[in-house]
């Protein structure tokens, strides 16, 4: 029988997601796909011990990919909004290094680097480009009549845009200094 669940993480919680989809497991409910902005489809199983690793491709997943995290005993389980999921049950792996599928520091990093230019930069650019100027022209009038209900959407936007670049970016690099030290 299949389970909705609803949670939001950011695109820096991914590892956070990662603790949340294995306790899901231990829990007698298996992960089968995520449906954006934050719908998690479960399948009920028999609660297992279960590894989540998740990785950011930007795409889905090339049959190579898949068949390299195959090789080292990963299932590929789908991908959403550009992030690949895959798990191991705990009881195959036997090395610390057998429960990450980055083999090294830098893959984290480069991984973080990716999420930074393909996510938090097209953040940044609506902001700058979009948001902030037609703020702008809504207090200033120059949108015609002053509407009210402009200033207060894009008020909100900015406010919006203003947390998710700030607790992504902020998060991510923190990420990132830790994977250098890896």
């Amino acid at each position: 029988m299949s389970k909705v669940k609803i949670h939001v993480f950011s695109i820096s919680d991914y590892e956070e997601e990662e603790v949340w989809l294995r306790k899901q497991h231990r829990q007698g409910l298996k992960f089968v796909k995520m449906v954006p902005p934050c719908f998690y489809v479960f399948e009920e199983c028999s609660p297992e011990d279960v590894v989540y690793r998740l990785d950011y491709q930007n795409a889905s997943a090339s049959s190579d990919c898949k068949q390299i995290f195959q090789d080292y005993g990963w299932e590929y389980t789908g991908s959403c909004a550009g992030w690949l999921y895959f798990r191991k049950p705990a009881s195959e792996i036997q090395h610390e290094n057998d429960g990450e599928i980055f083999s090294d520091g830098q893959s984290k990093v480069d991984m973080i680097q990716h999420v930074l230019k393909t996510r938090i930069s097209p953040l940044l650019a609506i902001f700058f480009c979009l948001l902030i100027p037609n703020l702008v022209r809504a207090f200033s009038g120059s949108l015609g009549k002053v509407d009210y209900f402009l200033i207060a959407f894009f008020s909100a936007m900015v406010i919006i845009y203003l947390y998710l670049i700030i607790h992504c970016g902020r998060k991510l690099m923190k990420l990132r200094e830790k994977y250098k030290t890896e």
